[in-house]
């Protein structure tokens, strides 16, 4: 074990990862149909070529066929637009995502776009981890006295 502070080695510590990474993101999707789906990005920040750089990682989700919640796959992209939920989405349905009636997602307009494209006649609900995007506008007209607890 190296001493705290010290520099490891990249190959000492992820040493076999990459194989198990992309083994996970490629494996096939035999356990659907999976009728609810959850798509979700989170940006984050990650060291690129000696510089850091803002990067969208993003997550699918599902109830199988057994009424399981399983993760079904996960990527990164310079940027949350249509384009890079077009590519995901078709990574997914060519790993054998199928059966899809309801996706789950927040109503970015890139991603929404891609559904309708590549999952046709499935529902759209947007997340109750969003409730309503103007939230401060909500805030606003509460009593003053209010607005501290719904901050």
């Amino acid at each position: 074990m190296l001493p705290s502070g010290e520099n490891h080695p990249p190959r000492a510590v992820d040493s076999g990862l990459d194989e198990e990474v992309t083994a996970f993101r490629t494996r096939p999707l035999d356990a659907g149909p999976y009728p609810y789906l959850w798509l979700d990005a989170l940006a984050i920040k990650v060291r690129e070529d000696g510089r850091i750089v803002r990067t969208a990682c993003v997550v699918a989700s599902a109830v199988n066929a057994e009424g399981y919640r399983e993760i079904l796959g996960m990527d990164t992209f310079t940027s949350e637009d249509e384009a890079a939920w077009r590519v995901f989405l078709a990574g997914l349905a060519g790993r054998g995502l199928a059966g899809v009636q309801l996706v789950v997602s927040d109503g970015h307009r890139g991603l929404t776009n891609a559904i309708d494209a590549l999952l046709p006649g499935a529902s759209w609900q947007r997340s109750s981890a969003y409730p309503c995007s103007g939230r401060h506008d909500v805030v606003r007209m509460l009593p003053r006295w209010e607005r501290a607890l719904a901050a």
